[in-house]
C-alpha cells in the first residue's frame, strides 16, 4: 500500500510541474484573421472641398459582399489627398475604427490601386495592382520604410467619363516586404468605383 501511494504521489508531482512548465509562451500564437468590415468610406481632399464615396456591408463577413456607392467625380487637373475611413460598424454602440487597427498592424497591410489609364498625372500609368513596383504616391509607411496606402496623393488629368477606380486591401502577416504585391496574403476587401473627372 505503501508504495502505491508513494507511486501516487510522484505521478501527481510529475503532473504539477509539467502543467507547470507550459506557459503562455508555449501556446500557439493567435491565428492572423481578416478584419470585420462593414463601412468603407473614401475620402478626395483638394484642401477645401472633399468629395467623399463609401462602401457598406451590413451584415460584416456574412453572405452579403461590401456594396459600392459612387460615383468618384473629380475636377480636371487637381490635386487630392485621399484618406480612407473604414469601421467595423456590427455593434452600433461600440464601433471599431479598422483604420486605427491597421496602421497599428501596418507592417501586415498593404492597399493597392488601379484605375483607367491615364486618368491621373500623378501617378501616371494604371496603378500598381498588376504589378507593385508601379507608380503610386503613398505618404504612410511602415516602420520597415514599405507603403502602406491609407494616406495617398493623387492629381487628375484631363476630363474622362466612367472610368474606374479600384482599391484592394492585403492583410500579408509575416509575408509583407517593400516589393510583396496584390497577389501575396488574403484580401480584406476589393472595391472598384466608377471615376468621373470633370
Amino acid at each position: 500500500m505503501n508504495n502505491f501511494k508513494n507511486y501516487l504521489l510522484i505521478g501527481l508531482i510529475g503532473s504539477t510541474l509539467v502543467l507547470s512548465s507550459c506557459s503562455d509562451d508555449d501556446a500557439p500564437g493567435e491565428e492572423d484573421v481578416l478584419e470585420v468590415i462593414t463601412d468603407v468610406t473614401l475620402n478626395f481632399s483638394d484642401g477645401v472641398n472633399t468629395v467623399s464615396v463609401s462602401a457598406s456591408d451590413p451584415d460584416g463577413a456574412g453572405a452579403q459582399p461590401l456594396a459600392v456607392q459612387g460615383p468618384i467625380n473629380l475636377s480636371a487637373s487637381t490635386a487630392y489627398i485621399l484618406t480612407l475611413d473604414i469601421e467595423n460598424g456590427l455593434d452600433p454602440n461600440d464601433i471599431e475604427d479598422i483604420g486605427e487597427e491597421i496602421l497599428e498592424e501596418d507592417d501586415e497591410h498593404q492597399f493597392f490601386y488601379a484605375f483607367t489609364t491615364d486618368a491621373f498625372t500623378s501617378p501616371a500609368g494604371d496603378g500598381n495592382i498588376d504589378l507593385a513596383s508601379d507608380a503610386l504616391n503613398y505618404n504612410d509607411m511602415d516602420d520597415g520604410g514599405c507603403a502602406v496606402g491609407l494616406n495617398t496623393t493623387w492629381t487628375t488629368g484631363t476630363a474622362q467619363m466612367g472610368g474606374t477606380f479600384r482599391v484592394v486591401l492585403k492583410h500579408q502577416p509575416d509575408i509583407k516586404t517593400c516589393t510583396t504585391g496584390s497577389t501575396d496574403g488574403d484580401t480584406d476587401f476589393d472595391l472598384t468605383f466608377v471615376l468621373n473627372i470633370n
